[in-house]
């Protein structure tokens, strides 16, 4: 024998060697149905099947809970049935293969609704998507409720509300970048933008922000918002939160990123501005001149609420001189019985109001209507005739609470009836300076808030004037050409030919 056929046979044994000893050691890692079954112990909705399928011996797992069985026999069962022993993976097209020693991913494919098939004599493990389950059907909003424009929303189930999106952007440029996040839970979050409008460097920032949350699960998209805005102890929003599809589109028209989370009928919007908090999907339903009135409504309501009642406690506490004689003369008279200081007045009667609101919500919807208004007049009515508040008072405290719901985005009316406490102890301390003193801190927070990055007050600071047409007041739509240039991609500097 030549040396060099000697050495050619050594390390053809040796590769064989190596080959038989891999598959030893994959064999001893391979997941087995006993494994499945360890794992999933105390599991009732688990249901595990042994099969004989063309003299082969096929063991099934699914959840009964997340899976119609009668999709399975048509689409799993009949199809093997009819393979003659053929490839499964061609029996079955829609399968995938399931790595020998990954338990991890085996598990995270049962627990959302796939059915695993272990083929032992093949070493072979599939599953298939058999996800199926009830769910509710498309509604109209109960939150963002308008009387112009489509009445659909968003349902609990992540591909419902990618198909509502797709069908108004039938676009190859619709992009949806999925991430699985939470310890425990295994949410499923979608990253949606449109990559020829939507700025780059906020598509990553969001990206990563996902990537680094660290949390043990998620119920709603208000929770998984509060973890990726930019300052979480601000009581202020700094995402967008929308239930309806033309809202969502609408921003991803204007270059805006849209992220969802399964189980969850909210979409959050990025980046998101002060002034937009005050705007409605229904503001482009109108025309422009009723459109531009709304939002000054809601806008300029935002200052009433906050400056309405502790201008009350301020005047009386501090300046009844800033009163003409006959309001004066009124307001004597109205609290002439009342034994508090107008600072306890108004914080008692804001206090009712907060408790018969949180009654209202949480009881059935005609018994809370019935509680929220014979409550508020009779209790109104009460405290007046038992001299613990104010006639004035009481229609002072009604208007407040009415203002600080005009604002269409529920998070911003919570910050503003949260920040109007604090205008009230400032004016009950401090008078007209501390209810100025209040107005410059707000002014100063909310110019230090950032949405993804960018200035949370503009297009008013910095300035941007091509946004402020669509802004306080809503301009004709033939001036509205130009996206936003808070969300707007940057363009790159392209040098004139000749220039060195």
């Amino acid at each position: 024998m030549k040396p060099t056929d000697w050495w050619r046979a050594q390390v053809q044994a040796i590769q064989a060697k190596r080959r038989i000893g891999s598959v030893q050691a994959r064999r001893s890692e391979q997941i087995t149905p006993d494994m499945v079954k360890q794992c999933m112990q105390n599991v009732d909705d688990l249901s595990s099947l042994s099969l004989k399928m063309n003299d082969e011996e096929v063991h099934v797992f699914f959840l009964d809970t997340l899976v119609d069985v009668s999709q399975i026999y048509e689409n799993v069962f009949l199809p093997l049935q009819r393979s003659d022993g053929r490839d499964p993976m061609q029996a079955l097209p829609f399968s995938q293969e399931c790595l020998f020693d990954d338990m991890e991913t085996l598990m995270s494919n049962l627990l959302r609704g796939h059915t695993i098939l272990f083929f032992l004599e093949r070493d072979l493990i599939l599953h298939v998507n058999t996800f199926q389950v009830a769910h509710r059907s498309i509604t109209k909003s109960e939150t963002e409720a308008t009387v112009l424009g489509p009445q659909d929303s968003f349902v609990e189930m992540l591909e419902i509300n990618l198909s509502l999106l797709r069908r108004r952007l039938a676009t190859p440029h619709l992009k949806v970048s999925s991430y699985t996040i939470g310890t425990q839970a295994q949410n499923k979050v979608a990253v949606i933008y449109l990559d020829n409008i939507a700025n780059a460097e906020n598509v990553e920032r969001v990206k990563k922000r996902i990537d680094n949350v660290i949390y043990h699960g998620f119920v709603g998209m208000p929770i998984l918002k509060q973890m990726l805005e930019d300052k979480p102890y601000s009581p202020f929003p700094q995402f967008g939160l929308t239930g309806r599809p033309d809202n969502a589109t609408a921003a991803l028209l204007d270059g805006r990123i849209v992220i969802m989370l399964d189980g969850s009928p909210d979409a959050a919007i990025c980046p998101t501005s002060f002034l937009e908090m005050f705007s409605s999907p229904e503001d482009f339903y109108n025309r422009w001149s009723t459109a531009s009135l709304l939002r000054m409504i809601r806008f300029f309501g935002l200052f009433i609420t906050i400056m309405l009642t502790s201008s009350y406690v301020s005047v009386l506490t501090y300046h009844p001189e800033m009163l003409p004689p006959a309001l004066l003369t009124i307001l004597s008279e109205s609290r002439s019985r009342v034994p508090f200081p107008p600072v306890i007045e108004v914080l008692i009667i804001e206090l009712v109001i907060e408790i018969l609101r949180e009654a209202g919500i949480r009881m059935p919807t005609k018994i809370g209507q019935t509680i929220g208004i014979v409550g508020g007049i009779v209790i109104g009515t009460a405290s007046v005739q038992a001299g613990l508040a104010s006639n004035i008072l009481i229609v002072l405290v009604s208007v407040s609470a009415l203002l600080s719901f005009v604002p269409p985005n529920f998070l911003m009316s919570n910050a503003i009836r949260l920040v109007r406490y604090g205008f009230i102890l400032m004016a009950g301390a401090l008078g007209m300076y501390g209810q100025i003193l209040a107005l410059a801190f707000l002014f100063a927070h909310l110019l230090n808030l950032t949405s993804l990055g960018t200035p949370y007050m503009a297009p008013g600071v910095p300035r941007q004037w091509t946004d402020l047409m669509n802004s306080l007041v809503r301009a004709p739509l033939r001036f509205i050409v130009n996206r936003n240039r808070m969300s707007r991609a940057k363009q790159k500097h392209v040098r004139p030919v000749g220039e060195d």
